[in-house]
């Protein structure tokens, strides 16, 4: 016969007449929110009693008191309530009397055996509550969660049933889960959740990649040209994963966003088109390099008005009056900064004011429109063509030159067929010297010009930044006396991303600020460089020779003494690809190089186990898992490695250290 048991009774006890039991195991409160407790008891009652035990004196009586070993909390709980008179002293509360055992076993077993709840019914709660008419900020307040947290949780109704029936029988971990709610197609889930069955990789991130394949980043500068809310309100729609940053999420309808795109570039070049250019090129990107061979107009900076110039110095003043204030401040308030932020935007507004052209030269110039890579428009105006360009006119003094001689050649022709011999007179004026006087005269002086140039080196480098700056800035006009030619490689492999770089945009700052700096004649260019410091010229003729620059390495073009140059240069300069911008992504190397290959990179920045472990990887999911690995290790490619020349000189004297002399880990090389 199976003994029946019997359940301790139950009972209401005065609050006054319980105390805490020293037997409750539950002795760290980290975590414990006694505040958020007692509101949820004020809101809804005690939805759990007290496990209690009487307190026996010395004599073995009981005392009327009856202490907790399991309730701590909600004991904790109800005596704040009693402290702010929300709770009466001598209130009923319903308790569970234990009697036999030990107090310790009462209050370990009702903190081991309590099962929390899965997240699969708190989604599944939530919901009946939203159905019910409970916004989710409600939902959050009255169960003292974040709104994202029932946001997270409401998200999950975007699975498929299907997976979540997998979900509930631990088929899927709940990160995996999370990963499916990216998208809310269901057939995608479950096409991709077939995929990842047959997979060896199975993490989140790997369902995220797979579920966002084919659409476009809210990052991307497309969608910041475009704007997200334009995006919407066309009818496209947005997939986000609120369990993870998602830099605002993925579009799925590319071609919206496309012809989005499209129409709004053609609408604003239509306007840059008004202004009278000859032409208007109009792309999301152009390669880098466009604007090689073209010459750029130099417009001069429209005047301010009036009004424009009482608000700027309303602007400086203010500035200079807050700059004094807190001159000595260690550390600005954050309102005072914000606004030296404010001051500091609107007068640099001020000082890029919009140029303008003349309209003979608009008639013969063009413009390119494309987006920044931040998402702004982008117009670079004013280029013209070479086949645009007015013919040049020579000097008076040549042609007078010129017209002389032919003149002179002629009356010698004339008077040969008279006579044979004809004697030498001596005019009266004077006549233009001879073509063959005037080369021997002017080689003498060339001559002469070289040697005392040869011990002038100021004038020598002011000559050659003279000459090299009317090649990249000018592109026609006065000409140097010095033979010294400036060439610019342009790309013909462009590599992705090239022309938005970090290096690309500060190339063409750097660059336009010089250009804003030097006169608009050429002619007038001598006398502006001789009126600057050497510190200045020095830098505008670093500038100039930086864009000679060609380190590419072609199959066509073998030049194994230039490449090596360039190592050379690299080291004088300290040049950190890493530091420059160079990330090593899917796009850039992992997706377009071989899978031994990306181990091998893996291997080098986080050891032969973090290799290991993506070596069972197809090639994508191997490069994307790969990408993720190397973030942040400032590992390059050889290609992009500036060589140790401590390393390059051991190896010049024998001893193997790889190809080029390069260290097998430059993440271990920093």
């Amino acid at each position: 016969m199976v003994q029946k048991i019997t359940l301790s009774p139950s009972r209401d006890i005065p609050f006054n007449k319980l105390v805490l039991s020293q037997s409750n195991v539950r002795h760290v409160k980290a975590g414990v929110s006694i505040e958020q407790l007692a509101e949820d008891i004020a809101r809804r009652g005690l939805l759990q009693g007290l496990s209690v035990r009487a307190v026996i004196d010395a004599d073995g009586m009981e005392t009327g008191m009856y202490e907790i070993p399991a309730g701590g909390r909600r004991y904790r709980a109800l005596e704040l309530l009693v402290k702010q008179k929300r709770l009466a002293k001598t209130a009923p509360v319903p308790c569970v009397v234990r009697e036999g055992g030990i107090a310790e076993e009462d209050s370990l077993a009702e903190n081991i055996q309590r099962a929390p709840l899965h997240p699969l019914d708190q989604f599944r709660a939530f919901l009946a509550l939203k159905e019910k008419g409970q916004s989710e900020e409600e939902i959050a307040a009255a169960f003292f969660v974040s709104v994202n947290v029932v946001k997270q949780r409401l998200k999950l109704a975007s699975v498929s049933p299907r997976l979540l029936d997998i979900y509930s029988e631990d088929g899927l971990s709940l990160d995996q889960l999370m990963a499916f709610t990216v998208s809310g197609d269901h057939q995608r889930q479950e096409q991709v959740f077939e995929r990842l069955y047959q997979s060896y990789d199975k993490q989140p991130h790997t369902i995220r990649r797979m579920l966002t394949e084919g659409s476009v980043r809210a990052a991307d500068k497309r969608v910041r040209f475009i704007g997200i809310d334009s995006y919407v309100a066309a009818g496209g729609t947005v997939m986000r994963d609120l369990f993870q940053g998602d830099d605002g999420g993925w579009l799925q309808d590319v071609a919206l966003v496309e012809r989005m795109v499209a129409d709004r570039l053609k609408a604003e070049s239509e306007e840059i088109a008004a202004e009278g250019w000859k032409w208007i090129e109009v792309a999301p990107d152009f390669p880098y390099g466009h604007t090689f061979g073209l010459r750029q107009l130099r417009g001069e900076a429209m005047a301010m008005t009036v009004e424009e110039e009482a608000a700027r110095d309303a602007l400086q003043a203010e500035y200079e009056h807050l700059s004094a204030q807190y001159d000595s401040a260690e550390e600005l308030p954050e309102a005072v900064d914000e606004r030296f932020g404010e001051l500091e935007t609107a007068l640099a507004a001020f000082e890029n004011r919009p140029v303008a052209f003349d309209p003979a030269e608009i008639a013969r110039a063009g413009a390119f429109v494309s987006i920044a890579q931040d998402g702004t428009l982008r117009v670079e105006r004013g280029y013209v063509r070479p086949e645009d360009e007015l013919p040049v006119e020579p000097e008076p003094a040549a042609v007078e030159r010129t017209m002389a001689a032919d003149v002179e050649g002629m009356d010698s022709v004339s008077a040969e067929a008279d006579d044979p011999k004809p004697e030498i007179e001596e005019e009266d004026g004077l006549t233009p010297i001879s073509d063959r006087l005037m080369s021997e005269l002017t080689a003498h002086r060339t001559l002469g010009l070289r040697q005392a140039l040869g011990e002038h080196p100021d004038v020598a480098f002011l000559a050659a930044l003279h000459a090299l700056a009317l090649k990249v800035f000018y592109h026609y006009g006065s000409d140097s006396c010095l033979e010294l030619e400036l060439k610019s490689v342009a790309f013909g492999n462009q590599a992705p991303g090239l022309n938005d770089s970090a290096v690309a945009e500060a190339i063409r700052t750097r660059h336009d600020g010089w250009a804003q700096l030097l006169p608009k004649e050429p002619d007038d260019l001598w006398d502006t460089l001789r009126g600057w410091d050497s510190d200045s010229r020095s830098a505008l003729f670093a500038h100039v020779v930086s864009l000679s620059v060609n380190a590419v390495n072609e199959t066509w073009n073998r030049r194994p003494r230039a490449l090596a140059h360039a190592n050379r240069l690299a080291q004088a300069i300290g040049l950190d690809m890493a530091a420059a911008g160079w990330r090593p992504t899917v796009d850039t190397f992992l997706g377009r190089v071989t899978k031994a290959r990306i181990l091998q990179s893996v291997a080098e920045a986080k050891g032969q186990r973090a290799a290991d472990r993506i070596e069972h990887l197809k090639k994508g999911d191997m490069a994307a898992e790969a990408e993720t690995l190397l973030a942040g290790t400032g590992w390059l490619p050889e290609p992009l490695r500036t060589p140790n020349p401590v390393t390059e000189q051991v190896a010049g004297n024998g001893t193997d250290t790889g190809e080029s002399g390069e260290t097998s880990n430059p993440v271990a090389a920093e």
